[in-house]
């Protein structure tokens, strides 16, 4: 593999410094992104959705927890996806990996949770063997999907409840969108190879593959990982 200029730390110093300034505008650029999606206008959810939990049909209101702000994951886990019953969506699947203890989320007022069309028996068999017990996971039941623009590829939808009981949609990501929720791609972008896929702007042999086809689910990478 042919690779970038090898240098002296010093010059590595001064390299690091000029990307550096690149790298703070980006942050800069992303927290003025972040003030917008604050300042996006809010839509009232009308319909009365309701959800299979592990204790019984709930509410979309319900789903919140008592808490003020809902973001909904619709994950792809039901019979016409690859890998059913045994597997959910392998994209989907990769994300529930990173998703980590929630208390920080629920201390700022805030209900994160997983919805599918799979059954509660197949959604509780899932996290238990794949070790995702610690995220809220309903089974959708109605067009609740379809309504919120995810009934035909992933998509996180952010909602906000009144002091009356009343819902909003404030907010929808989908898409890379969903990249910032995969700690694999940040570690993966600061490193000299990135993600090794062919879609990058990397330097000439440096190996590449086609997305997805080298994303396996957690217990079936095989002893070469």
């Amino acid at each position: 593999m042919r690779t970038t200029p090898i240098v002296s730390a010093a010059e590595w110093q001064t390299a690091w410094r000029e990307l550096l300034v690149k790298e703070k505008e980006l942050t800069r650029a992303r927290d003025a992104l972040a003030a917008l999606r604050r300042r996006m206008p809010w839509t009232p959810v009308e319909k009365r959705y309701e959800f299979d939990g592990p204790d019984g049909r709930v509410s979309l209101l319900e789903v919140f927890a008592g808490r003020r702000q809902l973001i909904v994951y619709r994950a792809f886990y039901q019979p016409d996806v690859h890998g059913w019953p045994e597997h959910a969506c392998v994209g989907c699947s990769l994300m529930a990996d990173h998703v980590g203890n929630l208390a920080h989320l629920n201390a700022r007022d805030t209900t994160f949770v997983y919805a599918s069309p799979a059954p509660q028996a197949d959604i509780a068999r899932l996290k238990k063997r794949m070790g995702w017990e610690h995220i809220p996971w309903y089974t959708i039941t109605d067009s609740f999907d379809k309504d919120i623009d995810c009934d035909q590829w992933h998509g996180t939808n952010a909602f906000i409840r009144d002091d009356d009981g009343r819902v909003f949609r404030t907010y929808f990501i989908n898409d890379r969108g969903d990249e910032a929720f995969v700690n694999t791609w940040n570690l993966l972008d600061m490193t000299a190879l990135g993600r090794q896929e062919d879609w990058e702007d990397s330097p000439q042999g440096y190996p590449q593959s086609p997305p997805y086809e080298w994303w396996r689910w957690h217990d079936e990478y095989g002893d070469d990982t």
